[in-house]
């Protein structure tokens, strides 16, 4: 018997579509309103006890409001720093209801209210306000994301806390809906090609300006896969995807290694095993790309 729940993109697909692209409309509302810091991550959403939120983000003086993806309430709420609390619900919703709704509650607090219309990195993306695809969202499957986020983060954050060089925070993506972490060895890295769907270049070169080891946690979303942990590094040195690691194997059509989330949750010991997968393919990208290891690292502090 196992804590970690089974999460299938065959029941879970709709529900997980939903809040792929909601959780966009939340990041996308902080970019258009929150002064820009390097790799973007002022605009990631962070985890928390209800669900994924993003950062604080300015209003009219002396207020400020923040969206949460709220996975126990099953809708995006909203917190105002004058006390106002409001909600979209997501069951029985398109997309395009939930856009303007969204909407018509910043407007009702007098909050900002205008961002980018259209999804990124989503293939033939529909603007929000016109998606009115039949989605259905399920309760059940939004909790058992949520259990599934609150097993895997403290394995992330003690994974960070491994590390005494520049670090991301343990954030969600919304672009592409995913947990991530990442590490930097401190020196610049040849430019990116860019060239990911519905992503500017720009940003895209900003956020691999220097060379990393990146790991996350893809549960899916608008695509519905089965759902992976990943390794990576930029630029990749040699032999990297050659390397023996503990658990999974590469990807040569994603380029990183992955690691099967029902492995982990059918495991004997699944943070153990996370873990290993975690340290061994940094372990291959430091070594190879000879990261200053003893510069870099550290043990984590208790507990």
């Amino acid at each position: 018997m196992t804590d970690w729940p089974e999460l299938d993109p065959a029941r879970d697909g709709d529900t997980f579509a939903v809040l792929h692209l909601a959780s966009q409309m939340l990041g996308k509302i902080r970019l258009a309103h929150a002064t820009w810091q390097n790799h973007g991550w002022h605009l990631t959403l962070r985890p928390r006890a209800n669900g994924l939120a993003i950062l604080p983000a300015p209003a009219s003086p002396g207020r400020s409001f923040a969206l949460t993806l709220d996975l126990c309430a099953h809708g995006i709420a909203l917190a105002v720093s004058d006390g106002g609390r409001d909600l979209v619900p997501f069951a029985g919703q398109t997309i395009a209801d939930i856009h303007a709704g969204l909407i018509a509650m910043l407007d009702k607090h007098e909050l900002p209210s205008a961002f980018n219309g259209r999804p990124n990195e989503i293939a033939d993306a529909v603007r929000f306000a016109d998606d009115r695809a039949e989605r259905r969202y399920d309760a059940d499957s939004a909790r058992r994301l949520l259990t599934a986020l609150q097993l895997v983060v403290p394995i992330f954050d003690r994974f960070r806390a491994g590390f005494l060089g520049k670090a991301s925070p343990v954030h969600f993506f919304w672009g592409s809906f995913d947990l991530a972490v990442t590490r930097f060895s401190g020196r610049r890295a040849p430019e990116h090609p860019g060239g990911i769907p519905g992503l500017p270049d720009r940003i895209t070169r900003e956020a691999y300006s220097h060379e990393v080891s990146s790991a996350g946690f893809w549960p899916g979303g608008v695509t519905a896969v089965d759902p992976i942990f990943y390794s990576y590094a930029y630029p990749e040195p040699d032999g990297f995807r050659t390397s023996t690691i503990a658990g999974g194997s590469f990807d040569e059509t994603l380029g990183e290694f992955t690691l099967r989330y029902a492995d982990v949750r059918s495991a004997p010991d699944p943070p153990a095993m996370l873990t290993g997968f975690l340290q061994s393919t940094y372990d291959a990208a430091a070594d190879l790309a000879h990261w200053d290891r003893a510069a870099l690292e550290r043990e984590p502090v208790a507990p």
